[in-house]
């Protein structure tokens, strides 16, 4: 090979650049002839002269293995994201990612497939809600789902919390409280299935902070009741704003207009169910687990030690819920400690002002992005679809407001667990999304998020850089795909950061890998054995791929990998 000699400046002696770079982390990037004579290759060589250690070549040698095959031949991908690239072309795939949360009406086998089959990429289980044997039958379906039906969806626990909360309405899937009822909360820890208008509550504490005229707001404000009198245990309170109470909903109460808070700084993050919860998770192998309620960085490092010592053969990525003011005053630190994160605009919406829940909204996002953690939208996207097949026109606003500001997720709750159409709530989260990605698209919107630099150790900081380069190549040369072999998720990570017009493949021989991999934007997660020879690697991925018909000759090709820190430009061969 002849490198491009403007790669390095002449200024720069080969024996200074070696020392800074070493041999195995210098690239080459063959240039194949479409894209050798692009117009385009001139700024695509000053942008990749900016990159350190980048060497650039017109090599075109023909892809030939010189290894012996690998023994797993296969390669995997989710059958619904094949089928829609199919029907739509790789550039019309949904790239935003769909998070379903399992309850009542969805639980049975028969509805986790039509979910699976309709988009659900990661499947939700909230531990406020029924026994470990109800939701072990759960991960068994959705596991045998995965194996037989060719899905490929995760799974993400949620921990219950130990903020204040009401009891399960004594059996009851919900109750409505009307204007004028006086309704009785107790911490009597008594059964009220036979008591009208009495639910428990799960704090002991909770007859003596609260006083007479406090708010009570339930579920971060779907019903509101008045507190008028207090009977020791229990405490009378009177509807002011009518609605749906439903089991184990979150209760705050306000005093003269502010939120009162004291004792729930007081409380855990994580309960002592919340750890029996985790140990089931970690038996279980969920892929990941949701910290409710998290006030600061030290839980969430405390509970990524935890798993750590008892999950040897799978990881389990934590992430941590944005929900009170707690979490707000400390945002960016339990963003850098957590693997994502996830905006509870529900909760947060009781404990800040409304009108401020939008542009803390933008600003979870934002941060999330620039620190390389995928972020989840969550609560209230399709509220009214709990009820009625159709949503309303602002909840379309909102849905298309979060995924033009590119989340990496959104998130059905009780849409999808107690609602009457959830897979019709869950169509109209594909629609909107995929049609506001298209629109981006077609305005030929480039991002403007300014991404920081984010790490700093020499190895970690050439990846940021080769997929920064990447992304910036395949929007400027408009390649078909951005492939990333991966064995740690890093790299395909930091593409996904990117945001690139076009689908980025992610071979990772990891099936927990590929799972996780599955929450973050853009990516289409693909298990396949590789090995550290780049050349036989690519002549394979090629044939298995043209034979599922999901790539073809002549395609144009950016190239990552993790294992030798390398980026190639490459077209695929007309002839193996």
């Amino acid at each position: 090979m002849s490198p491009v000699s403007s790669t390095l400046p002449a200024t720069t002696p080969q024996s200074q650049f070696s020392s800074l770079f070493p041999i195995n982390f210098a690239r080459t990037f063959p240039l194949s002839k479409p894209f050798a004579r692009s117009p385009n290759l001139v700024p695509l060589r000053k942008l990749l002269s900016q990159c350190p250690g980048v060497l650039i070549s017109d090599d075109r040698r023909t892809l030939t293995s010189t290894t012996p095959p690998l023994e797993t031949s296969g390669i995997e991908v989710d059958g619904v994201a094949e089928t829609e690239a199919k029907e739509k072309g790789f550039r019309g795939i949904r790239r935003t990612k769909l998070v379903c949360t399992i309850g009542p009406e969805t639980y049975e086998l028969e509805q986790l497939e039509a979910l699976a089959a309709g988009g659900m990429n990661v499947a939700r289980l909230n531990m406020c809600y029924g026994t470990h044997d109800w939701h072990r039958a759960v991960i068994e379906r959705v596991k045998r789902l995965n194996e037989e039906k060719g899905f490929e969806v995760a799974i993400l626990m949620d921990t219950e919390g130990s903020e204040i909360h009401m009891g399960d309405l004594g059996g009851a899937t919900s109750a409505k409280a009307e204007d004028g009822d006086i309704w009785t909360f107790t911490v009597r820890g008594i059964d009220c299935s036979s008591l009208d208008r009495t639910v428990n509550v799960n704090y002991g504490g909770f007859a003596e902070d609260v006083e007479v005229g406090d708010e009570l707001v339930v579920d971060g404000g779907m019903v509101r009741f008045l507190v008028v009198e207090k009977i020791g245990p229990d405490v009378l309170c009177r509807c002011i704003d009518s609605g749906l109470l439903l089991p184990r909903a979150n209760l705050t109460f306000w005093r003269n207009g502010s939120l009162v808070q004291e004792r729930n700084a007081m409380l855990p993050t994580l309960s002592s169910k919340d750890w029996l919860d985790v140990d089931f998770g970690i038996e279980e192998g969920v892929d990941f687990i949701g910290v409710s309620f998290v006030k600061s960085a030290e839980v969430i490092n405390h509970l990524k030690s935890y798993i750590a010592a008892r999950c040897h053969e799978n990881e389990i990525a934590v992430i941590a819920k944005i929900e009170s003011i707690d979490s707000l005053k400390n945002l960016e630190e339990i963003i850098w400690a957590s693997d994502g994160a996830m905006v509870a605009r529900g909760d947060l919406g009781a404990q800040i002002p409304l009108e401020q829940v939008p542009s803390v909204q933008e600003k979870i996002v934002q941060i999330c992005r620039q620190l390389n953690k995928p972020v989840i939208v969550a609560s209230q996207l399709l509220e009214s679809m709990i009820e009625y097949p159709i949503p309303t026109r602002a909840e379309v606003a909102d849905v298309s407001e979060a995924v033009g500001q590119q989340a990496d997720a959104l998130m059905l709750s009780s849409e999808s667990a107690m609602g009457n159409y959830p897979e019709k709530a869950l169509a109209v989260l594909t629609t909107v999304s995929s049609r506001i990605e298209r629109h981006l698209r077609e305005k030929k919107h480039h991002d403007t998020v300014k991404l920081p630099v984010i790490t700093s150790p020499l190895t970690c900081d050439i990846s940021e850089e080769l997929c920064n380069a990447a992304a910036n190549m395949a929007n400027k040369l408009e390649a078909d795909f951005i492939f990333v072999y991966t064995k740690t998720a890093h790299m395909a990570s930091l593409l996904s950061r990117c945001r690139p017009d076009c689908p980025i493949f992610a071979f990772t021989p990891s099936t927990s890998l590929r799972r996780r991999l599955n929450l973050q934007w853009g990516l289409i997660p693909f298990r396949l054995s590789f090995t550290d020879d780049m050349e036989s690697n690519l002549s394979r991925t090629f044939s298995l791929l043209k034979a599922r018909g999901m790539i073809k000759s002549g395609d144009h090709i950016i190239v990552v990998s993790d294992m030798q820190q390398s980026l190639q430009v490459i077209t695929v061969p007309w002839r193996e």
